[in-house]
Order: structure tokens, then C-alpha cells, then sequence
């Protein structure tokens, strides 16, 4: 007996050893990574938070809102720029991604992060914009149609998220930690090094079938989920998203604003007819483009497609 609680005594130091070897090797990293890749803009205090946003170019207003356990820069790889040239482009880290901030995890509610990115709206003063949601993007500019109309000229969704899936994908799973404390736990030390190991393999099927471009990880602000705080939100937000997706698909015939979607034929992280399906049922009047081909990163990899399709929402949205 004595033999047993030594040997698990000793096995639990290891244990004990290891853990704060990776949470070490975790502080280092994120620490490399925040130097140098720093925050980018302005930083604008919310209700629950504060955001930090990219503001670029003159004109009609076009809101970008990023995907589960992405950042502005998502945007910045491709659309940013060029959309600049005749659009006035605010660009955000969502609520607890990059480097904006959320109080809590509640925050992570769909309603609550588009709560926080309608008070964004409010205090900068910008008029009714054309919201391009990606991803978990889409979903929050839906919610912000429907619970803050008066904010919002039109919604130009990108490979949305729009309905409720039976499961997570399954390139996700390594986010699941059912309660904020194994999530700290996991964050803090094993995260990191996991990322490190299979985060190429991961990105990949993100991109898939498209290929990954070489300089995503900086110029497309990859490298910044490589810190305990990107893992601790990405799991968040996907632990939240089925607490409202289900309620908010009941909601979209709510929605007068004008909306077009986007959507790789052959998306890997989401099932195209699916998501689009639960919009046309009840706003048969989108304007829809698919493209064959393409998977679930189209600002990245189909930046020309993306601009007209935006062009085209935009001439809609800004008519008057």
C-alpha cells in the first residue's frame, strides 16, 4: 500500500512538473508573440470590455466581423486594403479575440457579443453600416440585425454560420472544455504546445480544399491563437454558440436590412446547403454566390470574388 502512494505521489510530481513546464513554455510564447505582433489600431471602450479596431479609408461605412478564434487580421491578409480604396473599412477583433477584451464569459453569448459590437457602433458614431460577417462572424451579424436594426444597413455574410449542426466540427474538438476552470487549466498549459504540434494540420483543413498561404500565420494573424488567452476565447465562443444558435435561426425573417451570403461549394468546417438553407427559407430575396472549389476562407484565398460580392451588396445597401 505504502509501494502504491509512493509511486502515485510520484507520478503526480511529474505530473505537477510537466504542467508547469508547459505553462512556461506557454508565457514565453505568448509573450514573443504579443511583442510582435501588437496591436494594430485604436481601442475603443464597450459596455463589458473594450474593442480594438483597424480604421481605414473614406466613404460608406463597411463594419468586418471575424470568425471563431480569428482576428482582424483575418481580414487584413486580403480585404482590408483594397477595400479601403473607396469604402471607409472598420475592422474588429470580436469581443475576448486579438486583442479586444470581455469581463466575462457570458459575454460570449451570441446576443451579448452583438450587445457589445452595437454599443462599438453607438460610440464611434458610425452610420448604419454594411456588416461582413465571417464564420462565427456571420452569426453575430445576424444577431445584431435582429436585436439592433437601427444600427445596421445590410448584412454581406461570408461562409456564415447560420444554424444549428448536430455537432462542432470536427477540427474544433481540440477547443472542447466543458467549464471555465479545465479551461484555464488546459489554456495555460497544454493548449500552446498542442498548437504548435497540429496547428498546421488544423489550418489546413480550415483552408481545404484551397491551399494555406505561407505567410497566413503573420500577415493573416494566425500566430496570434498561438497564446493561452486565443484558445481560452475560441472555447468559449464555441461553448456559447449553441446556447442561442437554435433561438436566433427562428428569428432571421425578422431581418429587413438587405443580406447576400457567400460560400464555398466544398467548405470543409461547414456544411454550405445547410447554413444557406436556414436563411433562404425565409429570406428567399438573398442575394446568394457560391464557387465551386473553394473552401471556408474565402477573404483569404477568393479576395477578388469577395470584393465584387461586396461591391455588389454595398450598391444595394448604399443606394440613396
Amino acid at each position: 500500500m505504502e509501494l502504491t502512494l509512493t509511486i502515485l505521489g510520484a507520478l503526480l510530481l511529474i505530473v505537477m512538473l510537466v504542467l508547469i513546464g508547459f505553462a512556461g513554455f506557454s508565457a514565453y510564447v505568448s509573450g514573443k508573440i504579443s511583442k510582435a505582433m501588437a496591436p494594430a489600431g485604436a481601442f475603443q471602450e464597450v459596455e463589458g470590455g473594450r474593442i480594438h479596431y483597424v480604421e481605414k479609408g473614406e466613404g460608406r461605412p463597411l463594419l468586418l466581423i471575424h470568425g471563431l478564434g480569428g482576428n482582424l487580421h483575418n481580414f487584413g491578409y486580403a480585404m482590408i486594403d483594397r477595400l479601403a480604396e473607396r469604402y471607409h473599412v472598420i475592422a474588429i477583433d470580436r469581443p475576448g479575440c486579438g486583442h479586444s477584451e470581455r469581463d466575462n464569459d457570458e459575454l460570449a453569448r451570441l446576443p451579448r457579443q452583438a450587445e457589445m459590437i452595437a454599443d462599438f457602433i453607438r460610440r464611434k458614431g458610425i452610420e448604419k453600416p454594411l456588416v461582413i460577417g465571417h464564420s462565427l462572424g456571420g452569426a453575430i451579424s445576424l444577431r445584431l440585425a435582429i436585436d439592433h436594426p437601427e444600427l445596421v444597413g445590410g448584412l454581406a455574410m461570408l461562409s456564415p454560420l447560420t444554424a444549428v449542426q448536430e455537432s462542432a466540427p470536427a477540427v474544433f474538438g481540440g477547443l472542447f472544455a466543458p467549464n471555465s476552470a479545465l479551461r484555464g487549466i488546459i489554456a495555460n498549459t497544454i493548449a500552446v504546445p498542442a498548437s504548435i504540434r497540429n496547428g498546421a494540420a488544423v489550418v489546413e483543413t480550415i483552408f481545404a480544399p484551397e491551399p494555406v498561404p505561407e505567410d497566413f500565420r503573420t500577415r493573416g494573424g494566425g500566430l496570434l491563437s498561438l497564446r493561452p488567452v486565443a484558445y481560452y476565447a475560441a472555447s468559449t465562443d464555441m461553448h456559447a454558440v449553441p446556447m442561442d444558435i437554435g433561438a436566433q435561426q427562428d428569428l432571421y425573417a425578422r431581418i429587413s436590412a438587405p443580406m447576400g451570403m457567400l460560400y464555398g461549394d466544398d467548405d470543409a468546417v461547414l456544411v454550405a446547403d445547410h447554413h444557406v438553407a436556414a436563411i433562404m427559407a425565409v429570406q428567399p430575396e438573398l442575394h446568394l454566390v457560391r464557387m465551386g472549389g473553394v473552401g471556408h476562407m474565402p477573404l483569404v484565398t477568393q479576395p477578388d470574388t469577395c470584393e465584387r460580392f461586396i461591391d455588389e451588396m454595398a450598391s444595394r445597401v448604399f443606394a440613396t
